[in-house]
């Protein structure tokens, strides 16, 4: 069921469908893993803005274990020192300029957040993800703006991350639940992607990624984004989502598969089914208002769509195994 490498090829076409704004979609895949026969093919450096925190230097070793390839640190006032064998910059201007690093991971504490977007999306980072949580909703739509204007990606805020199993981890996430293969995972919690992609490597369904969209209110990518930029992938067999109360995302992503006549097996899992109205759930996101929001609106909306529902994570597999074989 799918457990092979990845073929390495296709991308996302950008068919200005619904959601999109005629946003341009970019590869996050070539940003991610470049192209096979480069130098650093696979190898792709990354900067770690926050690197010297508590939380920064725990996951930058975790990162670096797992076989990312962080090659700087930035973190204001530390410039000139080195954390475990790895310089540390004032800003990511010096450390790009002396890495040539267009991924950055993101660990500061929220009420700077903005000063490191700008820090990096200005000074050449193609691909950035935010971690933080409590991230101001005023601050979260000034990066989606500067992220447009500098032909960037910011993922996040209140990410997990991304993975692609084998290859890169930038994030929090543990290395366990992951596997290579051809379904992409997209998710508004963190949690439920390591445990549904836990499910889907116990089945045998590997992941080509793995990406944590994040948990507030609004995010940088959205869910619209990420389908437009698997849809024409021939390295893809499959998406999974796992969403959850709170927001419309899942109900226009159902109008934009069907809209578009997106083709590949999708299977989706919504938390939050039991969860009482108008009280907040984890996520700043999750959260119910009236009708709006509500998972019965999620799965009907999916059901519409043609994307089977699972009532609990051990159930998305084997949804997934009796998509696939339609």
């Amino acid at each position: 069921m799918g457990m092979g490498k990845s073929s390495g090829s296709g991308s996302g076409s950008g068919s200005g469908s619904i959601g999109l704004e005629a946003k341009q979609i970019i590869d996050i895949f070539k940003i991610l893993q470049g192209n096979p026969g480069d130098e650093d093919y696979n190898r792709k450096p990354v900067i770690v803005q926050g690197m010297t925190g508590k939380f920064g230097s725990l996951h930058t070793r975790l990162m670096r274990e797992y076989g990312t390839n962080i090659v700087a640190g930035v973190t204001p006032g530390k410039g000139g020192e080195q954390f475990d064998g790895i310089p540390v910059y004032d800003s990511v201007r010096d450390a790009v300029k002396e890495h040539n690093a267009e991924i950055s991971v993101v660990f500061v504490p929220a009420q700077f957040f903005l000063n490191a977007a700008v820090d990096a999306l200005t000074n050449g980072i193609r691909l950035m993800v935010a971690i933080p949580e409590h991230v101001p909703v005023r601050d979260t739509l000034k990066c989606i703006k500067l992220a447009k204007e500098n032909n960037a990606v910011v993922v996040g805020p209140n990410t997990p991350g991304i993975i692609v199993p084998g290859v890169i981890k930038l994030g929090i996430m543990p290395a366990q639940p992951f596997s290579k293969g051809r379904t992409v995972v997209i998710s508004r919690s963190g949690t439920l992607m390591y445990e549904i992609s836990h499910r889907l490597t116990l089945a045998g369904f590997g992941q080509r990624l793995c990406l944590g969209i994040g948990g507030d209110p609004i995010n940088c990518l959205t869910l619209i984004e990420c389908f437009e930029l698997i849809r024409d992938r021939d390295d893809v067999d499959s998406v999974v989502v796992v969403g959850e109360i709170g927001g419309s995302a899942e109900e226009q992503l159902a109008e934009y598969i069907i809209s578009t006549e997106f083709k590949k097996p999708v299977v989706a899992y919504i938390a939050g089914r039991s969860a009482p109205k108008e009280k907040r759930m984890g996520h700043a996101g999750a959260i119910v208002y009236g009708t709006y929001g509500s998972a019965e609106s999620k799965v009907s909306m999916f059901a519409k769509a043609d994307v089977p529902v699972a009532k609990r994570p051990a159930e998305v597999p084997i949804l997934l195994e009796k998509k696939m074989r339609r």
